[in-house]
């Protein structure tokens, strides 16, 4: 029983708390005066009632905190699911209501944390895995070091070299020391090269390139933007079919400059669409084993805030279109 929570302010509830006080105070003695009882009763008396009403009245004041102290002392041991009361209005109200938020978000941290920590175990174990077999053959005699083999080697290393490169990068991200260098570029010759290495992969599909107008130009960071684009090719290159088509556009519009990479796969459902942008998820929730990092979308979603723009997964008929805006503002200026 919280009486005083629908007060707005503690001051308030403090002077409702003095003034019950105070009249309690007042109206007991002078009725035990007027029905003839010896002070030595009704002092008393007096004193215990004003304690029970203030104790009655202070107590949806003073719970929340005691509340937040003992959550604060399981926060501490690693528990982070509890949660204070929060009906009241006030301004301890509203401390309770952003300790809640606090503890939902630390929990939210926490699990992260430690799917971070099992999704890279798996992604590192996987590589590290073959490639020990594949090293332990060699050095039995079991299989001939034939180019087959050095190239299985060499594709297990490079994955190694990926994922280590990526989680450098997202760790640049969390520290905030990723500065950006924005210049005018050409962009129809920028996705002609990023192209020309996506098919370096030697994945069975083709590349289509699009940019309307052919002379557009964007002002952004190259190197950043090389990554966004690099890992949404790669992305696209990883869910086509055998010889589909992942085509490459770029325009502009109201919003600035789009560019736009789609693919022949099987797509994403809307429902998991803004999931797929978090570290280490699919389109299916879950921890890719199909020869991705699980970083490219999450770095190519803090390429897009880094430069000031958005991405998203774009409704399309059929497979997979991603969406990256670059603001209006970045198109300003000449090639450097």
């Amino acid at each position: 029983m919280r009486p005083l929570d629908r007060l707005r302010s503690i001051k308030t509830k403090l002077g409702v708390l003095v003034a019950v006080t105070v009249a309690v105070a007042a109206v007991l003695p002078l009725a035990g005066s007027r029905l003839g009882l010896n002070p030595v009763v009704t002092v008393p008396v007096t004193v215990a009632v004003a304690l029970l009403l203030t104790q009655l009245l202070a107590r949806g004041m003073t719970s929340p905190l005691r509340e937040m102290t003992a959550a604060a002392r399981t926060m501490a041991t690693g528990d982070y699911s509890r949660r204070v009361t929060a009906s009241s209005r006030d301004e301890v109200g509203e401390l309770a209501r952003a300790f809640n938020t606090m503890a939902a978000d630390l929990q939210a941290v926490d699990r992260q944390r430690r799917e971070l920590v099992a999704n890279v175990s798996h992604e590192l174990r996987t590589p590290v895995t073959a490639l020990r077999a594949l090293l332990e053959n060699l050095a039995d005699g079991v299989v001939d070091p034939d180019p087959a083999q050095l190239r299985t080697a060499l594709a297990q290393t490079e994955r190694l070299s990926h994922l280590v490169s990526d989680l450098l990068d997202l760790s640049r991200v969390d520290s905030g020391l990723s500065a950006l260098d924005a210049r005018p570029m050409e962009v129809l010759p920028f996705l002609e090269d990023a192209v020309r290495e996506a098919a370096l992969a030697g994945r069975p599909v083709r590349f289509e390139v699009a940019v309307e107008p052919p002379d557009l130009l964007v002002r952004a960071d190259r190197a950043r933007l090389h990554q966004l684009v690099a890992n949404l090719l790669d992305n696209a290159a990883r869910h086509s079919p055998e010889r589909g088509t992942v085509h490459v556009r770029a325009h502009t519009d109201d919003r600035g400059t789009v560019l736009e990479v789609a693919d022949d796969g099987p797509g994403i459902a809307p429902a998991e669409r803004a999931a797929v942008f978090e570290r280490f998820t699919t389109g299916s929730g879950v921890a890719p084993h199909d020869g991705g990092t699980g970083l490219g979308l999450a770095i190519a979603r803090w390429v897009t805030d880094l430069h000031g723009g958005s991405i998203e997964v774009a409704d399309t008929a059929t497979g997979c279109r991603i969406r990256a805006c670059l603001p209006r503002h970045l198109q300003e200026g000449t090639p450097a």
